[in-house]
Protein backbone atom coordinates (compact mmCIF):
# COMPACT_ATOMS: atom_id res chain seq x y z
CA UNK A 1 0.00 0.00 0.00
CA UNK A 2 1.35 3.42 -0.99
CA UNK A 3 1.67 5.81 1.96
CA UNK A 4 3.90 8.57 0.49
CA UNK A 5 4.29 10.21 -2.93
CA UNK A 6 7.62 11.81 -3.88
CA UNK A 7 8.04 13.64 -7.17
CA UNK A 8 10.81 15.34 -9.05
CA UNK A 9 9.83 18.71 -10.54
CA UNK A 10 11.59 19.72 -13.77
CA UNK A 11 10.93 17.34 -16.64
CA UNK A 12 8.54 15.34 -14.47
CA UNK A 13 5.79 17.37 -12.82
CA UNK A 14 5.79 20.58 -14.87
CA UNK A 15 4.21 21.14 -18.29
CA UNK A 16 5.72 22.72 -21.43
CA UNK A 17 5.39 26.19 -19.84
CA UNK A 18 7.35 24.92 -16.79
CA UNK A 19 4.22 25.27 -14.70
CA UNK A 20 1.90 22.98 -12.78
CA UNK A 21 -1.13 22.27 -14.96
CA UNK A 22 -4.63 22.50 -13.54
CA UNK A 23 -4.94 18.74 -13.97
CA UNK A 24 -1.82 18.10 -11.88
CA UNK A 25 -2.90 20.53 -9.15
CA UNK A 26 -6.33 18.88 -9.08
CA UNK A 27 -5.00 15.30 -8.87
CA UNK A 28 -2.53 16.05 -6.10
CA UNK A 29 -5.14 18.20 -4.37
CA UNK A 30 -7.44 15.20 -4.09
CA UNK A 31 -4.66 13.05 -2.64
CA UNK A 32 -3.03 15.46 -0.19
CA UNK A 33 -5.66 14.76 2.49
CA UNK A 34 -5.02 11.02 2.21
CA UNK A 35 -1.23 10.82 2.15
CA UNK A 36 1.82 13.12 2.25
CA UNK A 37 3.22 14.54 -0.98
CA UNK A 38 6.87 15.56 -1.05
CA UNK A 39 8.57 17.55 -3.82
CA UNK A 40 12.14 16.35 -4.31
CA UNK A 41 14.39 18.33 -6.62
CA UNK A 42 17.80 19.73 -7.49
CA UNK A 43 16.21 23.16 -7.04
CA UNK A 44 16.80 25.51 -4.13
CA UNK A 45 14.00 25.81 -1.53
CA UNK A 46 12.58 29.14 -2.74
CA UNK A 47 12.30 27.71 -6.26
CA UNK A 48 10.13 24.93 -4.82
CA UNK A 49 8.05 26.74 -2.21
CA UNK A 50 5.79 28.57 -4.71
CA UNK A 51 4.95 25.16 -6.22
CA UNK A 52 4.22 23.76 -2.76
CA UNK A 53 1.90 26.73 -2.23
CA UNK A 54 0.05 26.09 -5.50
CA UNK A 55 -0.43 22.46 -4.46
CA UNK A 56 -1.48 23.40 -0.91
CA UNK A 57 1.29 21.30 0.68
CA UNK A 58 3.33 23.96 2.49
CA UNK A 59 2.87 21.85 5.63
CA UNK A 60 4.75 18.94 4.02
CA UNK A 61 8.53 18.41 3.96
CA UNK A 62 10.55 19.26 0.87
CA UNK A 63 13.84 17.91 -0.40
CA UNK A 64 16.06 20.49 -2.12
CA UNK A 65 19.48 20.27 -3.78
CA UNK A 66 19.14 16.58 -4.76
CA UNK A 67 18.90 15.61 -1.09
CA UNK A 68 21.42 18.07 0.31
CA UNK A 69 18.78 19.98 2.27
CA UNK A 70 15.66 18.50 3.86
CA UNK A 71 13.16 21.01 5.26
CA UNK A 72 9.90 20.61 7.12
CA UNK A 73 7.74 23.69 7.76
CA UNK A 74 10.79 25.90 7.11
CA UNK A 75 12.84 24.04 9.71
CA UNK A 76 16.09 22.38 8.58
CA UNK A 77 15.90 18.66 9.30
CA UNK A 78 19.08 17.61 7.49
CA UNK A 79 21.80 19.60 5.74
CA UNK A 80 24.84 18.32 3.82
CA UNK A 81 27.21 20.64 1.96
CA UNK A 82 30.36 20.53 -0.14
CA UNK A 83 33.09 21.81 2.24
CA UNK A 84 34.52 25.22 1.37
CA UNK A 85 38.00 23.80 0.68
CA UNK A 86 36.45 21.59 -2.01
CA UNK A 87 34.37 24.48 -3.39
CA UNK A 88 37.60 26.46 -3.75
CA UNK A 89 39.21 23.57 -5.64
CA UNK A 90 36.25 23.38 -8.04
CA UNK A 91 36.35 27.16 -8.63
CA UNK A 92 40.11 26.99 -9.28
CA UNK A 93 39.62 24.13 -11.75
CA UNK A 94 37.35 26.39 -13.84
CA UNK A 95 40.03 27.57 -16.28
CA UNK A 96 37.52 27.85 -19.17
CA UNK A 97 35.59 30.55 -17.29
CA UNK A 98 32.36 28.54 -17.33
CA UNK A 99 29.40 29.95 -15.39
CA UNK A 100 29.47 28.63 -11.81
CA UNK A 101 26.41 29.31 -9.66
CA UNK A 102 26.98 28.69 -5.95
CA UNK A 103 24.10 27.76 -3.63
CA UNK A 104 23.72 27.67 0.14
CA UNK A 105 20.35 27.38 1.88
CA UNK A 106 18.15 30.14 0.39
CA UNK A 107 21.06 31.98 -1.25
CA UNK A 108 21.98 31.68 -4.92
CA UNK A 109 25.13 33.52 -6.01
CA UNK A 110 26.08 34.30 -9.62
CA UNK A 111 29.20 36.12 -10.85
CA UNK A 112 27.10 38.00 -13.43
CA UNK A 113 23.55 37.99 -14.75
CA UNK A 114 24.53 36.39 -18.04
CA UNK A 115 22.63 34.15 -20.48
CA UNK A 116 22.85 31.19 -18.07
CA UNK A 117 21.70 33.10 -15.02
CA UNK A 118 18.77 34.55 -16.98
CA UNK A 119 17.74 31.03 -18.02
CA UNK A 120 17.69 29.86 -14.43
CA UNK A 121 15.80 32.98 -13.30
CA UNK A 122 13.17 32.21 -15.94
CA UNK A 123 13.00 28.53 -15.01
CA UNK A 124 12.90 28.86 -11.22
CA UNK A 125 11.28 32.27 -10.62
CA UNK A 126 14.14 33.16 -8.22
CA UNK A 127 16.54 36.10 -8.44
CA UNK A 128 20.21 35.51 -7.55
CA UNK A 129 22.69 37.52 -5.48
CA UNK A 130 25.45 39.11 -7.56
CA UNK A 131 28.90 38.14 -6.24
CA UNK A 132 31.99 36.73 -7.90
CA UNK A 133 32.93 33.17 -6.96
CA UNK A 134 35.91 34.58 -5.03
CA UNK A 135 33.67 36.95 -3.07
CA UNK A 136 31.38 34.05 -2.15
CA UNK A 137 34.37 31.98 -1.02
CA UNK A 138 35.50 34.84 1.20
CA UNK A 139 32.00 35.19 2.68
CA UNK A 140 31.65 31.45 3.28
CA UNK A 141 35.10 31.27 4.80
CA UNK A 142 33.97 33.81 7.40
CA UNK A 143 30.64 32.08 8.08
CA UNK A 144 32.05 28.52 7.88
CA UNK A 145 29.50 27.66 5.18
CA UNK A 146 29.75 25.27 2.25
CA UNK A 147 27.82 24.71 -0.99
CA UNK A 148 24.59 22.76 -1.03
CA UNK A 149 24.98 22.75 -4.81
CA UNK A 150 27.20 24.13 -7.53
CA UNK A 151 25.73 24.55 -11.00
CA UNK A 152 28.14 24.66 -13.91
CA UNK A 153 26.72 25.97 -17.19
CA UNK A 154 28.26 26.76 -20.56
CA UNK A 155 29.40 25.44 -23.92
CA UNK A 156 28.66 21.70 -24.13
CA UNK A 157 32.19 20.68 -25.11
CA UNK A 158 33.82 22.76 -22.36
CA UNK A 159 31.26 21.53 -19.82
CA UNK A 160 32.10 17.98 -20.88
CA UNK A 161 35.81 18.61 -20.30
CA UNK A 162 35.08 20.10 -16.88
CA UNK A 163 32.90 17.11 -15.99
CA UNK A 164 35.65 14.66 -16.94
CA UNK A 165 38.22 16.65 -14.98
CA UNK A 166 36.08 16.70 -11.81
CA UNK A 167 35.16 13.03 -12.19
CA UNK A 168 38.84 12.12 -12.43
CA UNK A 169 40.12 14.43 -9.68
CA UNK A 170 37.35 14.19 -7.07
CA UNK A 171 35.48 10.89 -7.61
CA UNK A 172 35.07 10.17 -3.89
CA UNK A 173 33.81 13.64 -2.98
CA UNK A 174 31.21 14.69 -5.54
CA UNK A 175 28.03 13.59 -7.26
CA UNK A 176 28.08 14.96 -10.82
CA UNK A 177 24.89 15.07 -12.92
CA UNK A 178 24.77 16.14 -16.57
CA UNK A 179 21.13 17.21 -16.47
CA UNK A 180 21.73 18.66 -19.97
CA UNK A 181 24.85 18.65 -22.10
CA UNK A 182 25.36 22.31 -21.14
CA UNK A 183 24.84 21.73 -17.39
CA UNK A 184 26.56 19.95 -14.51
CA UNK A 185 24.84 19.78 -11.13
CA UNK A 186 27.48 19.23 -8.45
CA UNK A 187 26.50 17.98 -4.99
CA UNK A 188 28.10 16.14 -2.05
CA UNK A 189 28.87 12.46 -2.71
CA UNK A 190 27.12 11.16 0.40
CA UNK A 191 23.63 12.43 -0.47
CA UNK A 192 20.98 11.57 -3.05
CA UNK A 193 17.23 11.72 -3.47
CA UNK A 194 17.14 8.16 -2.18
CA UNK A 195 19.07 9.03 1.00
CA UNK A 196 16.73 11.97 1.62
CA UNK A 197 13.64 9.76 1.34
CA UNK A 198 15.24 7.19 3.66
CA UNK A 199 15.82 9.99 6.17
CA UNK A 200 12.23 11.24 5.86
CA UNK A 201 10.54 7.86 6.22
CA UNK A 202 12.59 7.20 9.36
CA UNK A 203 12.22 10.64 10.96
CA UNK A 204 8.88 12.00 9.76
CA UNK A 205 6.59 9.28 8.43
CA UNK A 206 7.52 5.96 10.08
CA UNK A 207 6.86 3.91 6.94
CA UNK A 208 8.88 1.54 4.73
CA UNK A 209 10.58 2.28 1.42
CA UNK A 210 8.29 -0.18 -0.36
CA UNK A 211 5.34 2.06 0.62
CA UNK A 212 6.72 5.03 -1.36
CA UNK A 213 5.69 6.00 -4.90
CA UNK A 214 8.18 8.19 -6.77
CA UNK A 215 8.28 9.96 -10.14
CA UNK A 216 11.35 11.10 -12.10
CA UNK A 217 12.98 11.67 -15.46
CA UNK A 218 16.73 12.22 -15.10
CA UNK A 219 19.95 10.57 -13.91
CA UNK A 220 19.61 11.95 -10.38
CA UNK A 221 16.26 10.12 -10.08
CA UNK A 222 17.62 6.63 -10.82
CA UNK A 223 18.52 5.63 -7.26
CA UNK A 224 15.19 6.94 -5.98
CA UNK A 225 13.11 5.04 -8.53
CA UNK A 226 15.04 1.82 -7.94
CA UNK A 227 14.66 2.01 -4.15
CA UNK A 228 10.99 2.96 -3.87
CA UNK A 229 8.14 0.47 -3.85
CA UNK A 230 6.79 1.97 -7.06
CA UNK A 231 9.19 3.97 -9.22
CA UNK A 232 7.64 5.70 -12.23
CA UNK A 233 9.50 7.25 -15.16
CA UNK A 234 7.72 9.82 -17.32
CA UNK A 235 7.69 9.12 -21.07
CA UNK A 236 10.25 11.85 -21.75
CA UNK A 237 12.72 10.38 -19.23
CA UNK A 238 16.23 9.37 -20.22
CA UNK A 239 16.60 5.78 -21.40
CA UNK A 240 18.64 4.81 -18.32
CA UNK A 241 15.82 6.07 -16.07
CA UNK A 242 13.15 4.16 -17.98
CA UNK A 243 15.25 1.00 -17.69
CA UNK A 244 15.11 1.02 -13.87
CA UNK A 245 11.49 2.17 -13.47
CA UNK A 246 8.68 -0.19 -12.54
CA UNK A 247 6.58 1.47 -15.21
CA UNK A 248 6.89 4.18 -17.86
CA UNK A 249 3.99 6.62 -17.87
CA UNK A 250 2.96 9.45 -20.23
CA UNK A 251 5.17 12.46 -20.93
CA UNK A 252 5.43 15.25 -18.38
CA UNK A 253 4.14 17.79 -20.92
CA UNK A 254 1.04 15.60 -21.37
CA UNK A 255 0.20 15.42 -17.64
CA UNK A 256 1.74 11.97 -17.25
CA UNK A 257 1.93 12.13 -13.44
CA UNK A 258 -1.65 13.40 -13.08
CA UNK A 259 -3.02 10.74 -15.46
CA UNK A 260 -1.20 7.99 -13.60
CA UNK A 261 -2.45 9.20 -10.22
CA UNK A 262 -6.03 9.34 -11.52
CA UNK A 263 -5.75 5.77 -12.79
CA UNK A 264 -3.86 4.28 -9.82
CA UNK A 265 -5.92 5.86 -7.04
CA UNK A 266 -9.18 5.81 -9.05
CA UNK A 267 -9.75 9.53 -8.61
CA UNK A 268 -13.01 11.11 -9.84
Amino acid sequence: MIKLICSDIDGTLLNAERELSRKTISALGKLKQELPIVLISARMPSAMRYLQKQLGILNQPMVAYNGGLVLSENSVKQSTTIPIELVREIVNFNTHDLHLSLYHNEDWYVPEVDYWAKREINNTKVNPNLKTNEEVLKLWNETKAGAHKIMCMGDAEMVGEFYNHLAKKLPEDLNLYRSKDTYIEISPKQISKRSAIEFLIASEFNIEMNEVMSFGDNYNDIEMLKACGLGLAVGNARKEVKNVADEVINNAKEDGVADFLHSYFKLD
